[in-house]
């Protein structure tokens, strides 16, 4: 951070979801983490007190909505309306994990389109911006009428892969919708990709078929958004490992780790894996912290953040960055 933040200008709080997240961008910010908590009444209900003026300041709002979803949720939607009603000038909700991403269509009759109507709720309770990283649908900006800044994990992941020093490598697709994430990574760093033919038996399970592509003794990088339940992940390790493949390198930016994800994840072939630390691991991810990679994405949050804050380009950065990683 080359310009230092004046701090009374702009203000960071943290929900409960994450809060080493906030504190680890304010230390790369130079900024002191804003004062303010959330209390439960005895019933249940939430209530969030700020402890310090924000009037006409430039507020940021952590809280990725990470188990438990909907409460965290409710959370961040009362911090939001907290700070608009304390006189905040503008308030921006900082969603790291950002949940219901999935349901951004109606796939079967009868269903919700639950990500345009969180989108509907945060901007409802005033929240005049939102940032993410790697959304699980892209489209999902475009269920908003305030604007979003959708950050990419990829210079992160992408210094963990070089510092690996593989040769011979392959990138691997875990699905067939995660194709462009592979390409993308192959074009940065060079190398071929293979494709997972994939088949969802439930919202739990999943069945690797076929592989479109060559594997055979080679060192196979596969990149995905999230691990929920590891289903997908872990039958790709399974059929790889069938065909041939040397190490196993998983790199994934949301830790979900929702059950069984640990149980499949501590009998699964792989090398290594990677995340960031959108969603706090603490000891949930005990089965595996020897395979077990947490990678920060405070430096990304807090570059966009200055941007933001300083009516800077967003996008450029990653330019900037993109050309610093090879990206």
């Amino acid at each position: 951070m080359a310009n230092p933040l004046d701090a009374t200008k702009i203000k960071l709080f943290t929900g409960r979801a994450n809060p080493q997240l906030a504190q680890d961008v304010c230390d790369y910010l130079r900024l002191p983490l804003g004062r303010g908590r959330t209390e439960l009444f005895p019933d249940g209900e939430l209530i969030v007190k700020v402890e310090e003026d924000v009037r006409g300041r430039d507020c940021f709002i952590f809280q990725p909505t990470s188990y438990p979803t909907n409460a965290h949720l409710m959370e961040l939607f009362i911090w939001i309306d907290c700070l608009k009603r304390a006189s905040a000038k503008r308030v921006t909700a900082v969603i790291p994990y950002f949940g219901y991403a999935r349901q951004d269509r109606k796939d079967e009759g009868r269903v919700p389109i639950t990500a345009k109507l969180v989108a509907n709720l945060l901007e409802r309770a005033g929240a005049d911006r939102v940032v993410s990283v790697d959304l699980h649908a892209a489209q999902v900006q475009g269920f908003f009428d305030i604007p979003v800044d959708h950050l990419n994990a990829s210079p992160v992941m992408c210094k963990w892969f070089k510092s690996l020093k593989l040769t011979n490598r392959v990138f691997v697709s875990p699905d067939v919708g995660n194709v462009k994430r592979a390409q993308a990574y192959a074009n940065i760093m060079g190398g071929e990709i293979c494709i997972i033919d994939k088949r969802r038996k439930s919202g739990s399970t999943t069945e690797a078929k076929h592989i479109i592509g060559d594997v055979e003794g080679k060192n196979v990088l596969i990149v995905d958004d999230m691990i929920t339940t590891a289903g997908t992940v872990t039958e790709a390790c399974k059929i790889l490992k069938d065909n041939g493949v040397k190490d196993i390198y998983i790199a994934a930016t949301h830790a979900v780790f929702a059950p069984p994800a640990l149980e499949r994840l501590a009998s699964a072939p792989f090398t290594k894996l990677a995340v960031t630390d959108t969603i706090p691991i603490g000891n949930r991810a005990d089965p595996i912290k020897d395979r077990l990679v947490v990678l920060s994405v405070a430096e990304l949050f807090g570059e966009a953040i200055a941007r933001i804050h300083r009516d800077e380009s967003v996008s450029a950065l990653f330019k900037e960055e993109n050309g610093n990683n090879g990206i």
